[in-house]
């Protein structure tokens, strides 16, 4: 079974910038990938995902600010966060799209102070 592994979290002031890496086991290639997140208290919620031929889709409240990208070759998919807000802080996680039981990992971490 394929592992998904986030990195790249951390803590950043309102207004900067964070990229997250999302690293597969395995082959990625052909498969919609998505970036999700859960804050405190909250359900864990679609941020954006990119299709297998690289279109990409975003949450309402990040479009413009958050921007998809992937390299099958790296078994990598990527998020660039901009423009970075407090209520952006959640754990970040990635997973096939739709999201598929089983394969959640362990997420990254994303504090924003203000």
């Amino acid at each position: 079974q394929v592992q998904l592994v986030e990195s790249g979290g951390g803590l950043v002031q309102a207004g900067g910038s964070l990229r997250l890496s999302c690293v597969a086991s395995g082959n990625i290639n052909g498969y919609n990938m998505g970036w999700y997140r859960q804050a405190p208290g909250e359900q864990r919620e679609l941020v954006g995902f990119i299709t297998s031929g690289g279109r990409t889709n975003y949450a309402d409240s990040v479009k413009g600010r958050f921007t998809i990208s992937r390299d099958n070759t790296k078994r990598t998919v990527w998020l660039h966060m901009n423009s970075l807000k407090p209520e952006d802080a959640a754990v970040y996680y990635c997973n096939y799209y739709p999201s598929q039981p089983g394969y959640w990992g362990q997420g990254t971490q994303v504090t924003v102070s203000s």
